[in-house]
């Protein structure tokens, strides 16, 4: 285990300008529900994908110059042929490893929910189109990596769950094709920790580095390597794995692991991972999901080494205004069981119409973004037309609440598990016009934030009830994703005119 040994002290500094920064070892680059990390850098450009699970559509890309600060310019997997909609909680899009190669961009990813293997999209630009994919059939498993030899031979190695491989396993393919190129091989079974997965290979200094994660991606996470003179192995461990986890630790960053490197044009190291700031009472709860975080990279007897003091940026504001002014959705909106162009198609000029019919599976759809701070605010100002809408915080299909309002009355809904039920409502007057409020606010109990649910109408603001989020948390439901907020109409049609998202300050 490698934590910087004044990692705690280091955590904040004087930026340029005199402004408070913070190491990107305590403060994630990419906060919210952004796990599984994956980077390649173009020339000066970097570009960073990550897991989507269930939502649509997947794959969120980011773009940055200088590794500390992203922005957001799409989702690879936006189109059904890609990614069908609705593969239920945790499910859908697994790890996915983004390249670049031979002029290309490349990523290999896993649709759980399908059946079909690994499977490869491409794009000569990173913003799109990206090819319809590629499937590798006949290697069960999840989080592939993809990588090259010097004669040009591709290799997808891979966490297997055949049990003839079990562990890290490899193979030759055709990547065109999705046609392998000879029989699937044990690489690695890593140091004997559970649930080797997550690989990454990586030629530096003459040799082929095997990065994986261990311990599973709760509080035992941590990163391991291996390393040999071919890329087919064999692989030897290194002797201190592993190289670097939170386990056991006071640190407030936990969980981290599922690492990918990548050499700057300076030639120096860095690496992207995930990791959650759970907060409150043992057993601590995150509610943001897994989130990205950055470190640099030494090289220490032949080995990488983390260093998560090496960067730090100034506090990241998230908040945003949507007036849906714009003829394209913002890559930010999701949804866990529809296409977002389900609901723009209803769409006027400064609102979007969402309707009860939006999803093919016959339930209402939604449409959603994630959250990103610890604290913050959402207001969604909404129009009725005779039916019933919806404003939630949600986790998973069994963690939520909501604020949900008709043209008469305005109520506040909590789901934990099997138990659904309506904790607080009022009477509405407010012309067929309201504004329905949500807010994590530091906590007033034991837990991780408290919620309060309220709204804005003819008569202010009105306070429907507050509760301990830990049970909108990962320790209370499972599952590998974070909270959202999303907006639904339950019944018949509502307009929304206006989205605002404030981190607190």
């Amino acid at each position: 285990m490698t934590i910087s040994a004044d990692s705690l002290d280091k955590g904040s500094q004087q930026a340029e300008g005199g402004a408070l920064a913070i190491g990107t070892g305590l403060q994630p680059v990419i906060a919210g529900f952004h796990p599984d990390p994956t980077i390649c850098r173009a020339g000066d450009d970097y570009y960073l994908a990550t897991s989507s699970f269930e939502y649509f559509p997947g794959v969120p890309l980011f773009h940055s110059r200088d590794l500390v600060t992203w922005e957001l310019i799409g989702n690879i997997l936006d189109r059904p042929s890609q990614l069908p909609p609705g593969a239920g909680d945790s499910r859908g899009i697994f790890a996915p490893t983004l390249r670049y190669h031979d002029n290309r961009f490349w990523l290999i990813t896993t649709d759980v929910s399908h059946g079909r293997g690994h499977m490869i999209v491409t794009a000569a630009d990173p913003t799109g189109p990206w090819s319809e994919p590629v499937f590798i059939d006949g290697v069960p498993g999840i989080d592939p990596d993809i990588a090259w030899d010097s004669d040009g031979t591709c290799y997808v190695t891979w966490c297997s769950n055949d049990p003839a491989t079990k562990g890290i396993a490899q193979a030759a393919v055709d990547p065109d094709k999705g046609v392998l190129l000879e029989t699937p091989r044990l690489l690695w079974t890593g140091t004997g920790l559970a649930w080797p997965e997550a690989p990454h290979l990586y030629h530096a200094r003459g040799w082929w580095y095997l990065v994986i994660a261990e311990g599973g991606t709760e509080r035992g996470h941590c990163v391991s390597v291996a390393r040999s003179r071919d890329i087919t192995g064999p692989f030897e461990g290194a002797g201190h794995n592993p190289i670097f986890s939170h386990r056991s630790t006071r640190h407030p960053v936990q969980n981290v692991g599922h690492a990918d490197l990548v050499q700057r044009p300076d030639g120096e190291w860095a690496a992207v991972y995930l990791g959650t700031r759970p907060r409150g009472v043992t057993p601590h709860f995150h509610v943001n999901g897994r989130e990205t975080f950055l470190a640099g990279v030494d090289w220490t007897d032949g080995w990488p080494v983390f260093d998560e003091s090496r960067f730090s940026a100034r506090p990241y504001d998230h908040s945003f205004v949507e007036d849906f002014r714009s003829s394209r959705l913002h890559p930010r909106w999701v949804s866990p069981n529809a296409a977002p162009d389900a609901f723009r198609a209803h769409e006027s000029s400064g609102a979007i119409r969402l309707s009860a019919d939006a999803s093919e599976r016959g339930e209402p759809g939604m449409l959603a973004f994630r959250t990103r701070d610890q604290t913050w605010s959402v207001t969604a100002k909404v129009a009725l037309d005779g039916g019933t809408f919806r404003l939630a915080l949600r986790l998973d299909t069994r963690h939520w609440c909501s604020v949900d309002v008709d043209r008469d009355s305005v109520r506040a809904r909590l789901r934990i598990g099997p138990v659904e039920t309506d904790v607080a409502s009022a009477e509405l007057d407010a012309d067929g016009s309201v504004t329905l409020c949500i807010e994590a606010r530091e906590p007033l109990t034991d837990g991780p934030d408290d919620i309060v649910l309220g709204f804005v109408s003819n008569d202010g603001y009105r306070t429907l009830t507050s509760f301990d989020g830990r049970y909108v948390s990962t320790e209370v439901a499972g599952g590998f994703t974070g909270r959202v907020i999303g907006m639904q109409a339950l019944t018949g049609n509502a307009t929304v005119h206006e989205v605002v998202y404030a981190t607190a300050k």
